[in-house]
């Protein structure tokens, strides 16, 4: 099973405690380091669209991109209530990356650029940013920090709700600087019974170093990295690196 098939329609209520809002707040305030008025917005790997949705309800007019199709369904049903410009969905990957036209800026959140396993794909999917943001433009994106990754090897963590019942187990393999995630979820079918699904996903480590280079060698500039929803550059302490930059 692909990831997200299963996972991504109890993947909202399973991430309640995601403080999107203040996640937004701090990608916003980095869009002040673009050199152009940022208006439109691409939301790339939008999973369920919730990003999507805070945006467009803050007057950004939005792209969401995901290569999940089950996850864009959770999307665009989410998008029937918005007050705003509707956005648009289209079901892509992130190294394939086509858009119709430029935009102002783009983010990339919660860790989905991890999801890329090969350094190459990183790489394309930068270049296809530069194709594809406006000249002053901006780029925010975050990532697991390396070190968060490898103490991640050999845990076990259970979410318990009402109706779903989920254990990720995960393993890290040092040499590969992958992360494995082996996820059982149980859904309370509306007979009574339960249904178990199982799902694996996979996940790279990037350093900082890498980042900065391959943003550098797609035509990125002023590139900075910060601490999880702090404006300070980021250290050996944050689990959670952010990265902004602007289009040249």
């Amino acid at each position: 099973m692909e990831s997200y098939e299963s996972l991504a329609f109890s993947y909202d209520e399973l991430t309640q405690d995601v403080q999107y809002e203040s996640r937004a707040d701090f990608v916003e305030k980095l869009f002040g380091r673009a050199k152009i008025p940022v208006h439109t917005v691409l939301d790339l790997a939008c999973g369920t669209g919730t990003m999507t949705a805070i945006f467009t309800q803050r007057g950004y007019e939005l792209i969401g991109v995901d290569q999940s199709e089950e996850m864009l369904m959770e999307a665009r049903e989410k998008a029937q209530t918005l007050r705003g410009i509707p956005p648009l969905f289209l079901h892509q990957s992130m190294p394939e990356l086509d858009l119709y036209g430029t935009v102002d800026a783009c983010i990339c959140c919660l860790d989905s650029l991890n999801y890329l396993t090969r350094p190459c794909e990183v790489q394309q999917t930068f270049e296809r940013l530069k194709l594809f943001i406006a000249p002053g433009g901006a780029f925010v994106f975050d990532v697991h920090a390396p070190h968060k990754m490898e103490a991640l090897d050999d845990q076990v963590f259970l979410d318990e709700r009402d109706d779903i019942y989920c254990v990720w187990r995960t393993e890290y393999r040092k040499r590969a600087k992958m992360l494995d995630y082996y996820v059982d979820m149980f859904r309370l079918c509306e007979d009574g019974a339960w249904e178990r699904s199982f799902e694996e996903h996979h996940q790279r480590a990037y350093t900082a170093q890498e980042l900065t280079q391959w943003l550098k060698d797609a035509g990125f500039t002023g590139i900075r990295t910060h601490g999880d929803g702090k404006l300070r550059r980021s250290n050996e302490h944050d689990g959670r690196i952010y990265f902004s930059c602007i289009r040249k």
